[in-house]
């Protein structure tokens, strides 16, 4: 049990001294960035499921 312990606790040291992280000013930008390229990315799947959904309803009016 003293293991485990010494495992958490050497494991939050770890994430308190060692480990860099980003400031809240790039963390935003980087959420704003991920969020754009995201709704871009619906948007261009939803473009392209509605034209392809038109296409196949042409073809099979046709047949």
């Amino acid at each position: 049990m003293g293991e485990l312990i010494n495992y958490i606790k050497d494991s939050f040291d770890e994430l308190r001294d060692h480990v860099t992280w980003t400031s809240m000013m790039e963390l935003q930008k980087m959420t704003v960035v991920v969020f754009v390229f995201s709704v871009i990315f619906a948007l261009i799947i939803w473009l392209a499921d509605t034209i392809l959904s038109e296409v196949f309803e042409l073809y099979f009016d046709l047949l």
